[in-house]
């Protein structure tokens, strides 16, 4: 029976570079392996166009911004502005009509935080620690939905900034730590929950009071400064209201629960069968000696509340889970029998090798209905004129090359429609706060030349929103003919009526709110 703790950390005592032993090449022998994996791994992503909404979005984002759009303004989303630049980027430097290169950016993600938590891992416990973590990270990052796991969005970005920041805490570069956090945090809100294991190992490593408190102050100021800036290199106001407070109903339980607690269990179950070669060590070791590693348990706790925050349960949330859990399975692996490090990489490799079978012939019909209908789109609307898509698949604006008639790029801003949330808790009152008034002048000072509804049975339909059926009533005229379900509205000739003001009266806030 195991009755030792795991090998005590000894990053304070005895840091490894990054770079390696000059005598050694272990990095220059362990990255080339690394870097070939992830290649393999993100093979799938480049099977289609995009894979998810989110990417759909972030390149309507992109191409806006790039046109002289202003974020938080002439377009807005929930999230912080890192990746929505990083999209800009790529547009401006390799054209806008293809995400190839942010496919490849993503590679370059995953091999990054790869390498971090290796080079965590062979700080901790040794050279085969470290080549035993970065592949087991590899194996099991793609555990999910292809449409989660190959997306180049949010998380995938996130991570290389939370391995970086529990890296650096672990060497006490406290500023680097803290710079990190605010990367990951800038990048999606839940990634400042890797700030729990930072601020840890910050307090296990004061000696005394007075250093403690400049190491604190190091990584407050590493941690807010960035964040301000984005704010000031965007609206304050605006980004305060967009990534923080407007989204209150968003996060609200209520709405579809059973719906909601099919896609958690359903995902959670993907996870583990991913993760099954690592979740084994960590239970045997945890059940029978001491881990010796409370600050992986706190991130990987910190991560548990950030997939449960807002309860919608999405599997791209769940790839927060990865870093520290491949951390704890590499220690516990330390301690079991040499057999059992084979057995986890024989069982991850397995795994691996169905999910990306999975990714490679598994059909992508809301990719195929978005294509016929941005189509459609392409054909009926010149280069120049806007176009409005009422619905939750903003990749049509992109996919047709056409200019959304609105900041809002999804129904969902406006009638708190997410995921399958339903029922009551969608409609022009669940709105955030001050949209609809926008949206309206919005629609009145460039009415869109196309109108198309694509809500297909969902409780957003237009019949379900006074406004916008008052809307389409009195300015627009359905064609005969709807295209794979979406209704395609054009002007009516002499067409007049005006919408007026949302029919709830708790939709029409103070204009001057943020959601402007």
């Amino acid at each position: 029976m195991l009755t030792e703790p795991l090998p005590s950390p000894r990053y304070a005592a005895t840091p490894v570079p990054l770079g390696g032993r000059s005598s050694d090449g272990y990095w220059r022998r362990l990255v080339p392996v690394l870097a070939v994996l992830a290649a393999i791994t993100r093979i799938p992503s480049f099977r289609h166009p995009l894979w998810n909404p989110d990417e759909g979005y972030l390149a309507v984002q992109a191409r806006i911004l790039a046109g002289g759009g202003a974020l938080y303004d002439t377009v807005v989303d929930r999230k912080p502005p890192l990746l929505p630049w990083l999209y800009e980027a790529s547009f401006a430097l390799f054209g806008d009509d293809s995400l190839r290169p942010l496919k490849l950016l993503a590679v370059l993600a995953q091999l990054l935080t790869a390498v971090l938590l290796a080079a965590t891992a062979r700080d901790r416990w040794g050279d085969r620690a470290g080549r035993t973590t970065g592949v087991l990270y590899l194996l099991v990052s793609v555990g999910l939905n292809p449409e989660d796991a190959q997306a180049a969005t949010f998380e995938i970005f996130m991570l290389p900034f939370t391995a970086a920041a529990v890296w650096c805490a672990g060497r006490g570069r406290w500023t680097g730590a803290g710079l990190a956090v605010a990367g990951a945090f800038l990048m999606k809100q839940t990634g400042g929950a890797v700030l729990a294991p930072v601020l840890w190992l910050l307090w296990r490593s004061a000696a005394r009071p007075w250093p403690y408190r400049a190491q604190l102050l190091r990584v407050a100021l590493a941690l807010t400064l960035p964040v301000l800036g984005a704010a000031l290199l965007t609206d304050p106001s605006g980004f305060l209201f967009w990534t923080v407070t407007g989204s209150g109903a968003y996060a609200e339980f209520t709405g579809s629960e059973l719906h909601v607690l099919f896609r958690a269990l359903a995902n959670t179950a993907l996870l583990c069968a991913a993760c099954a070669g690592l979740i084994a060590p960590v239970v045997r070791v945890l059940r029978v000696a001491r881990t010796g590693a409370a600050d992986l348990w706190l991130w990987l706790a910190a991560s548990v509340a950030a997939v449960l925050l807002g309860f919608h349960f999405f599997g791209h949330y769940y790839l927060q889970l990865l870093p520290p859990l491949t951390l704890l399975a590499a220690g516990a692996l330390q301690v079991l029998p040499r057999d059992r490090l084979a057995s986890a990489l024989l069982t991850s490799a397995g795994a691996c090798g169905l999910f990306l079978l999975w990714g490679m012939l598994a059909p992508r019909p809301e990719l195929a209905h978005a294509q016929l209908v941005a189509a459609e789109v392409r054909h009926r609307t010149g280069p120049q004129e806007r176009v409005l898509m009422w619905g939750m698949h903003p990749e049509t604006y992109w996919l047709a090359d056409r200019t959304p008639a609105s900041r809002y790029l999804t129904a969902g801003l406006l009638t708190n429609y997410s995921g399958g949330r339903d029922g009551p808790h969608v409609g022009e009152k669940h709105a955030m706060a001050g949209v609809w008034p926008v949206f309206l002048t919005e629609l009145r000072e460039r009415p869109p030349v196309l109108i198309v509804d694509d809500s297909r049975g969902k409780p957003y339909a237009p019949e379900e929103l006074p406004t916008l059926r008052r809307l389409l009533a009195g300015r627009y005229e359905p064609l005969p003919d709807p295209v794979d379900g979406a209704v395609l509205y054009v002007r009516s000739p002499g067409g007049s009526a005006d919408p007026g003001d949302p029919a709830d009266p708790e939709d029409s806030e103070d204009p001057g709110d943020p959601g402007r």
